[in-house]
Parts: C-alpha cells; sequence; structure tokens
C-alpha cells in the first residue's frame, strides 16, 4: 500500500541520491544520519521494493532505486510547482515589476500591454531592461528581473520555466544595391558567403561561442539591433531581422526580401522565462497574458 507514502520520504531519497551519503543528506536536510536511515527505510516498506544496496561505505542505487528516481523527482517537481502556483494567486501585488524585454520583441506589443498596465496597476514600480541572446536569461538567473521574454535564445538553461508567447515572422533583407538583390528565385549559398552576414551578438556567458543563424563566412558582429538595422540600410551586408522592424523598409524600398537556399528564416519563437518554483505574481502574470495576444502568428 502507498497511502502512507509522504513527500518528505520523497525528498529525503532524492537527497541521498544527489549528496551521495545518508550521512550528506541528513546535513543537507538538517537532519540526524540514523533519520534519514529509517526514512528511506521505511520508503522501502511503502514501496515494497529496496532502493539502495548498503554494501560499503557508500550506499548504491538498485536497479529499483534507478528506474524510480525519475518518478521521485518528477512528483516533488510537479508538487512544489503547485505550491508555487497557489501561493502567487494567494501572494500580494509585487512592490515591483523587473522585466527584461528581448529585443527581437515587437514594440507595438510591448508599448501596448505597459500602456494597459500602467492603468491597471499604477502603483507599481516598473523596471525594464532591454537585451539579446543569453543576456535575456541571465538577467533572471541572477536575480536582476523577476521575469524574462527571450526570443533569440532557442534552449534557456533548465533551472527556468518556459512558458510560450507568440511567434514573429523573420526575414532575410538587403538593401536594393547589393548583388544578392533582385533574384527571382533562391539566392545560392556560394552568393551568399561572398557578401557581409550581419549578426546580432551579446557578451552573456550563455552563448558565448554560439552563433544562431551563421550562414555567412564574412561576418560582422553587432550587439546592437539597431546598428545592424542601419548598416543594412546602408548596404554594409545582408541579416536576418524580424518583419516588424523591416516592414516600412521593404513598402518603401529601402530593404528588399530576399531567399535564401536551403531553410528559410522562418519565425522567432518568444516565451517567457521565471525561476522554476516561483510564479510571476498579480501583475508579472497579468502582462504575460497580454503579451500572449501577441502582434504576429499564435503558437499552436
Amino acid at each position: 500500500m502507498l497511502d502512507g507514502l509522504s513527500l518528505d520520504q520523497l525528498r529525503t531519497f532524492i537527497a541521498a541520491v544527489d549528496q551521495g551519503s545518508f550521512s550528506a543528506a541528513g546535513r543537507a536536510l538538517g537532519r540526524a544520519q540514523s533519520v534519514v536511515s529509517q526514512t528511506i527505510v521505511n520508503l522501502e516498506g511503502q514501496l515494497g521494493v529496496s532502493l539502495f544496496q548498503r554494501i560499503g561505505r557508500f550506499p548504491q542505487l538498485t536497479k529499483e532505486g534507478m528506474n524510480l528516481l525519475p518518478d521521485a523527482r518528477r512528483i516533488v517537481s510537479q508538487t512544489d510547482g503547485l505550491k508555487a502556483r497557489a501561493q502567487s494567486f494567494s501572494a500580494g501585488l509585487e512592490p515591483e515589476l523587473s522585466i527584461v524585454i528581448d529585443v527581437m520583441f515587437p514594440q507595438m506589443c510591448l508599448t501596448h500591454a505597459l500602456a494597459s498596465f500602467k492603468h491597471h496597476f499604477p502603483s507599481t514600480p516598473l523596471r525594464l531592461e532591454v537585451e539579446a541572446l543569453g543576456a535575456v536569461a541571465h538577467a533572471v538567473l541572477d536575480g536582476r528581473c523577476s521575469l524574462g521574454i527571450t526570443g533569440t535564445l532557442p534552449f534557456p538553461p533548465p533551472t527556468l520555466t518556459c512558458e510560450p508567447l507568440f511567434s514573429e515572422k523573420m526575414m532575410t533583407v538587403v538593401a536594393p544595391g547589393s548583388s544578392l538583390a533582385g533574384k527571382a528565385g533562391p539566392v545560392a549559398l556560394r552568393d551568399v558567403q561572398a557578401e557581409t552576414q550581419l549578426v546580432l551578438t551579446d557578451r552573456s556567458s550563455l552563448t558565448a561561442g554560439v552563433d544562431y543563424g551563421v550562414q555567412g563566412t564574412s561576418v560582422w558582429r553587432l550587439a546592437d539591433l539597431g546598428a545592424k538595422h542601419a548598416f543594412l540600410r546602408a548596404g554594409l551586408g545582408w541579416g536576418h531581422m524580424p518583419h516588424w522592424i523591416v516592414a516600412d523598409d521593404l513598402r518603401d524600398g529601402r530593404l528588399e526580401a530576399i531567399e535564401l537556399e536551403g531553410p528559410a528564416a522562418g519565425v522567432m519563437p518568444f516565451q517567457a522565462v521565471y525561476p522554476a518554483g516561483k510564479l510571476p505574481g498579480p501583475a508579472g502574470r497579468w502582462l504575460l497574458e497580454r503579451f500572449a495576444l501577441g502582434t504576429a502568428v499564435p503558437l499552436r
């Protein structure tokens, strides 16, 4: 029977595995080794299997223990998420909402959402930062911001919870005078590599040395999206840009969209990121719901 199974037993089991011994688990949990040992014995009795081989100085997981460990982690994680979600419902309004937004995030969506936020939460101070790539997640990881909206970092760290919002169409563009402009069909890779590609970069350790969407051999790396936009319009190279930034340029002929041979630029999926087990408060949750309305392609 598993009716007597407790979260405390599962947490103790996980601690014993992660710490490498019952004594180390006791120190991590603030308990005596004998209490940890007895808790594991009780858990094994509830489950009807042995979780550890008690041979030698350090206990080793049995085959059953290895198979049950992922389930134990999932149950504890889901329970922690449930508690955090419940606490977010009962918590009071945040004393300050600190958010970091990906530089690629549509400006109109941000402006409209924050205008409505100001109306609904007039007494809540807002601190807004704009970053790119790994710098968005880094601002959340180091506690500088409680909530992040990222698009240019496809794989955020596992310690962050991710919540999909919407996607923005990406375009590959050049100035009309470029040798890549005016092509009737896809531009060959050899022709692309002969021209300078303008790439957005950052100084975050999370994305140091990592390139996304780089197809050229001659590359200029820029830390400022505005500079990249200006350089594209000046004919200094080609690059991928969100449609919302270059829509007027395409309409007025300052930039021209091109199709590359191979995978297309596609869409950029935006997602909210925040520390696992620490859900946004009422104001943050309200803002995320407005962001999720988006301005582009809804995620299925």
